[in-house]
């Protein structure tokens, strides 16, 4: 686990709390703006192997497959270097060199060198097809989430409340959720160690896995599967929350966007709309909104952005929105030539957003 809360659990209130240097409009609700900070949670390293630390039934399943598998080729290797050591010892070269006797097969021997390895190998493949079906997934129910893989940032749609959002994944803890894979571009191939197996997402094939997280926290997910130059930083995170904040953030989430009351943020307004930023970029959760970029409602309420390269505060928004092509070499968003007062008033208007 990347960030677990003080209280152990995620949620709203914790991180409107104290997020350092945000920019909030008046009369913008706070629940909407709830990114982390130092002061709100403590922050661990992550686990030098993520895939050893499964917090989620599928993934313990996983690790028990691997265990036992790597149990038997460790009994395996040991067998075979034990009696390697001691052919080398028992059979050395004699001092009188003189033709060992010649034998010509041996039924018994041959029998059980190929039963053997038959009977392992069955056995793995009986307990493999035993933990792929625990994990199959149905496809005749409607998926609770559909993430899609763009180069290179993750959408993900929550198709019965109608949200969108980036590079996030909001779930309660404890519940088994339908996910619904797809590629927009290219093949993808989604993965968070910790909760779940490897999922190639191919464009034009919708694929179905279950996501479940044991205890509330932040899970670190990211792209498996070569799709390009910023292949490194398409990164998600899974945000597993109680069901009390997961219904928070979702009501927050489909909280229209309020009419800014600061002038910067009303003049970051007006240039999104102007500029080319709205031909791209979605700011509500209304039906049909754009996905040829990240949708941005609620931006405030993002940990990161631009797939994980940056933090999402105003500082690094800001050095974002001046020169993308700087933090994340042939993104597809312009270089906008934006002036420093331009930049400031965007980011009061997108970080101001609920």
């Amino acid at each position: 686990m990347l960030y677990t809360s003080k209280a152990g659990a995620v949620g709203d209130s914790q991180r409107a709390a104290n997020r350092e240097d945000v920019v909030v409009c008046p009369g913008l609700p706070a629940a909407g703006v709830h990114a982390m900070s130092n002061a709100d949670l403590h922050i661990t390293s992550p686990p030098w192997f993520p895939v050893f630390h499964p917090g989620s039934p599928d993934a313990w399943a996983i690790q028990s497959l691997s265990g036992f598998v790597f149990a038997v080729c460790a009994v395996i290797l040991a067998i075979v270097t034990g009696l390697v050591v001691f052919c080398l010892w028992r059979f050395r070269r004699p001092e009188k060199r003189e033709e060992p006797p010649q034998r010509f097969g041996n039924v018994k021997l041959e029998i059980v060198w190929i039963t053997i390895p038959l009977l392992l190998v069955a056995v793995i493949g009986i307990a493999t097809v035993f933990t792929m079906k625990s994990m199959a997934a149905p496809a005749s129910r409607p998926p609770d989430l559909i993430v899609r893989g763009h180069q290179w940032w993750w959408e993900v749609e929550y198709p019965q409340p109608g949200i969108v959002t980036a590079n996030e994944i909001h779930l309660p803890a404890g519940r088994k959720w339908l996910v619904e894979l797809e590629a927009a571009d290219v093949i993808h191939d989604f993965w968070v160690p910790e909760l779940a197996r490897k999922m190639d997402m191919i464009p034009g094939l919708k694929r179905r896995m279950w996501l479940e997280a044991d205890q509330p926290g932040v899970y670190q997910g990211q792209c498996a599967e070569f799709c390009g130059a910023q292949h490194a930083w398409m990164r998600f995170q899974v945000v597993a929350q109680s069901p009390a904040d997961f219904s928070a953030w979702q009501a927050g989430q489909l909280q229209p966007a309020a009419i800014p009351s600061r002038a910067e943020a009303r003049e970051g307004q007006q240039l999104f709309q102007q500029m080319t930023c709205v031909t791209c970029h979605a700011i509500d959760q209304s039906p049909g909104a754009l996905r040829t970029a990240p949708n941005l409602a609620q931006l405030a309420s993002r940990y990161q952005i631009a797939g994980g390269a940056l933090a999402n505060t105003p500082k690094q928004l800001f050095q974002w929105l001046m020169d993308p092509q700087k933090y994340k070499p042939g993104c597809k968003m312009p270089d906008l030539k934006l002036t420093d007062a331009q930049a400031h008033a965007l980011v009061a208007y997108l970080e101001g957003t609920p």
